[in-house]
């Protein structure tokens, strides 16, 4: 006999994954995974930007009532150039708020920019004393306006204004370059260099410095020493910011028209910037950055 044989099928082997032990173990590496931070895949935060100090335009003073109120539609003018720039004023005295009392508000970096033109005692002694005095900030003093042809524009502006000719005869036309004086030989030098970049201005036109106070000459002696060199149209331009005494003390010696002072000029306001640029650049150790008019300006 044949032994019949079952063709029943073998039975499967068991599972060695069940699915409910599956479904475990996919829970707890999920839990497991969710404490891990992969940063390899993740993108890295920016680094926040610097701040950039806060620019402290140093004007002098004065108990003109017009005279702050030119001071601040000037830093105006500077906000809307530099728009985010932390931009606060100080005086040295006769106005608020004074010096001292803008830095004790201040925290971080600082760059003090005086609204004067050359390195006289408040330059070189009054704003470098009002740094130390604030050592919870971290400050640095940029140079006077000075001798630039943003200075030079803003000048030029202001005798046009004033009826200065266009094209001036330069035989008969002359300025008298007009500021506030100092006992420092270098602040003089400074005023010498105005003059010759505001002479360059205009096309060779002469242009003779002359003081309200501490130097000489006085306005009435430089219109003298002018009129005695053959020019009798003679002019006086007022190197101040705003008006004060000093500023109408000279344009009333002047025997002819007499400019406004720069005010909130929009090349003052440039200069402004250039001289904070300039301030920040040293200290890093680079060139400063030049704008378009600047550059433009380097050419000429």
């Amino acid at each position: 006999m044949t032994e019949s044989i079952s063709h029943q099928p073998a039975p499967a082997p068991p599972d060695p994954c069940p699915a409910g032990l599956a479904a475990e173990i996919t829970d707890r590496l999920s839990a497991q995974l969710s404490r891990v931070r992969l940063y390899g895949f993740r993108r890295p935060r920016p680094a926040p930007a610097e701040a950039a100090p806060t620019l402290v335009a140093v004007a002098h003073g004065s108990r003109d009532p017009r005279a702050l109120d030119t001071v601040r539609a000037l830093l105006d003018r500077v906000r809307a150039l530099r728009p985010g720039l932390s931009v606060r004023l100080g005086h040295i005295e006769l106005n608020r708020p004074l010096l001292s009392d803008t830095l004790a508000e201040l925290r971080g970096e600082a760059v003090l920019v005086p609204l004067l033109f050359g390195h006289g005692y408040h330059v070189t002694h009054d704003l470098p004393a009002a740094l130390t005095a604030a050592p919870h900030l971290s400050g640095r003093t940029a140079a006077p306006l000075g001798a630039h042809p943003l200075l030079a524009e803003a000048l030029h502006a202001r005798l046009l204004e004033a009826g200065f000719p266009q094209a001036p005869a330069r035989r008969r036309t002359a300025v008298v370059l007009a500021s506030a004086g100092s006992k420092a030989a270098q602040s003089a030098r400074d005023i010498d260099h105005i003059a010759g970049v505001l002479s360059a201005r205009l096309d060779g036109v002469p242009v003779l410095p002359a003081y309200a106070s501490a130097a000489t000459p006085t306005v009435p002696e430089a219109v003298r020493l002018l009129t005695a060199r053959g020019h009798d149209r003679i002019a006086v331009a007022s190197c101040f910011t705003a008006p004060g005494r000093f500023a109408a003390q000279c344009a009333a010696h002047a025997p002819g028209i007499a400019a406004e002072p720069l005010g909130d000029h929009p090349a003052l306001a440039r200069l402004v910037l250039h001289r904070y640029d300039e301030a920040r650049a040293r200290t890093h150790g680079r060139p400063p950055h030049r704008t378009a008019d600047q550059a433009l300006l380097a050419r000429t």
